[in-house]
């Protein structure tokens, strides 16, 4: 799948894409219920609200993590998910940079402040911001429901010096402070809500400024992350790097896949079914 000089402009002005129906209703159900698997497995890639409900499950798409998925697997390879991302990374080789579930369950579903991606992958090691993002919704992604909210255009300003949150949620996070954020809105105009029905895929630049809100809704929203990085770009060594389950060691070139992966690896009992121990 190759985008159009349109589609590719508008990456560039807007900070991202979407397309839907681009994963069949087939696949996200595949997807579905492997995640739905994943989270029962005790695992610090396993990242639980206050409430103890499933917030975000780390490192599905590599067969040696606990949490590994094969369907997850074969999501990252698919020519119509990958080849874009390729693409807007100049079709320079490119691997999993990390992969991540967010789980918004109905009323438990907690926000994420505003912030930039690469606020956070730049303290990693990684040098540039030559780095994208595929999302792939698994339920109906709606306003009541906590669906993201990008800025259009913020991309642009590069990386902001962000501040680290770790009072607000569950989960620490370095966030854009909040002046710089209202300071935007007024330069950009007022975020988007990023809707749509399951199996759309969004790819989104790593500086573009988003957020959620809670979950208010009786549905639950599940969402897919893939990132990938540019393998010259991959980190070099910092202090305290954080652990491999959110910033993978493997940065050997992902090969574009077949686009019936998802249903050829769900066809596997024995991979499906397996478990992997709770601690490497």
């Amino acid at each position: 799948m190759r985008l159009t000089d349109a589609q590719m402009a508008a990456y560039e002005e807007q900070g991202y894409l979407v397309f839907p129906d681009l994963v069949s209703l087939e696949e996200v159900e595949i997807l579905r219920r492997d995640l739905m698997r994943v989270t029962g497995i005790e695992n610090e890639g396993v990242i639980r609200e206050k409430s103890g409900t499933v917030r975000t499950v780390f490192r599905v798409h590599d067969e040696l993590s606990p949490t590994a998925s094969p369907p997850f697997q074969a999501l990252a390879t698919l020519p119509r998910v990958i080849d874009p991302a390729r693409q807007v990374l100049g079709d320079e080789p490119v691997y999993v940079y990390h992969t991540k579930c967010n789980l918004k369950d109905a009323i438990d579903g907690a926000i994420w402040q505003w912030h930039q991606d690469y606020g956070y992958w730049k303290t990693d090691g990684v040098d540039r911001p030559d780095m994208t993002t595929s999302l792939l919704m698994l339920d109906e992604a709606t306003e009541i429901g906590g669906c993201l909210y990008f800025i259009p255009g913020s991309h642009k300003l590069g990386r902001l010096d962000p501040e680290m949150d770790e009072t607000t949620t569950s989960y620490k996070l370095w966030t854009v402070p909040k002046d710089q954020v209202i300071d935007m809105m007024r330069r950009f105009g007022d975020p988007v809500a990023i809707t749509g029905k399951p199996g759309t895929v969004v790819l989104f630049h790593p500086n573009i400024v988003h957020g959620s809100g809670h979950n208010m809704s009786r549905h639950s929203r599940w969402h897919i992350y893939t990132v990938y990085n540019q393998v010259s770009n991959r980190p070099h060594g910092v202090e305290n790097p954080r652990p491999e389950w959110v910033v993978a060691r493997n940065c050997e070139a992902v090969a574009t896949g077949s686009d019936d992966g998802i249903l050829r690896r769900a066809g596997s009992d024995a991979d499906i079914g397996r478990q992997r121990p709770a601690a490497e």
